[in-house]
């Protein structure tokens, strides 16, 4: 049987293998999937190991991520913009490293919460690895514009020169939270890690156009911080971010194993475990 695992530290939270159990189910396919804790200064050798044992693949999460970046002999596109990886696949040719997350993020956007990209105004909060890690995927939905905003300037402006060669006809900016005000998005997505800590960015008020969506990268079983404050200020709809959990670990399922599952259920039946608590 193939053995795959998701690494990180902690790691007992993650609902990786439970995702990834189900889209086996689904599929037919014959596979073992387990979460593997790996010592914060071990990950290189934890990864050698269990491909060494027969593994085929392995998902990473924090704090990995460019440590799988680093030891990846190969990298998808997107990988190689996000410098980063959360996706490692092993062959005869050694590992090849992808970063899922982005197109997790927007088909989820898309496909689950019917927000089409072609055209709207897109408002990044943060210019960390999260941010990073999915704007190519969102300029490859052909925005108007992609704003980045940041604490630190300079990182956000930094991350949109960077980009902005492959925004095509989209304007990149970066600017710092303050800067916000008189503008409105049609699209806010929350890439800081403040959910985790209960804090809000220091948004102005009056940031969503008519009809905007406040997306949350963070999930559980209440609304966000952010998610309150966005219904606040007078966001349309809100939504946090399990279904681009479910949705990465299906591009994931789908590198591996050349088989895309079908998500709906699957991101059904955890939202009501959550919820249950």
């Amino acid at each position: 049987m193939d053995r795959y695992a998701v690494i990180g530290n902690p790691i007992a939270h993650s609902k990786s293998p439970q995702i990834h159990a189900a889209f086996a189910r689904q599929t037919g396919q014959a596979l073992s999937y387990e979460a593997l804790l790996a010592p914060v200064d071990g990950f290189a050798r934890a990864v050698a190991d269990f491909r060494a044992a027969g593994g085929r693949g392995m998902n990473v999460t924090v704090p990995f991520k460019l440590e799988a970046f680093a030891l990846a002999d190969r990298h998808t596109p997107r990988a190689q913009m996000a410098g980063a990886v959360n996706t490692l696949a092993f062959d005869a040719d050694g590992i090849l490293g992808d970063n899922t997350d982005g197109a997790g993020l927007v088909r989820d956007l898309v496909a689950n919460l019917g927000c089409a990209l072609g055209g709207r105004r897109i408002l990044l909060l943060g210019a960390g690895g999260a941010t990073r890690g999915v704007l190519l995927p969102l300029l490859g939905g052909e925005p108007a514009s992609l704003t980045i905003a940041n604490r630190t300037v300079s990182k956000a402006q930094a991350l949109a020169a960077l980009f902005a060669p492959h925004a095509g006809r989209a304007q990149v900016d970066g600017c710092g939270f303050d800067q916000l005000g008189g503008h409105r998005f049609d699209l806010v997505i929350n890439a800081t890690a403040a959910s985790l800590a209960g804090e809000l960015p220091p948004l102005p008020a009056d940031l969503y156009a008519e009809g905007a969506l406040a997306y949350d990268m963070m999930y559980g079983r209440d609304p966000t911080p952010f998610m309150r404050a966005a219904l606040a200020d007078g966001a349309a709809r809100v939504a946090d971010g399990l279904g681009m959990l479910v949705e990465q670990a299906a591009e994931s399922f789908a590198l591996w194993r050349g088989v895309r599952p079908d998500t709906a259920a699957v991101l059904a039946d955890l939202r009501r475990q959550i919820d249950a608590g």
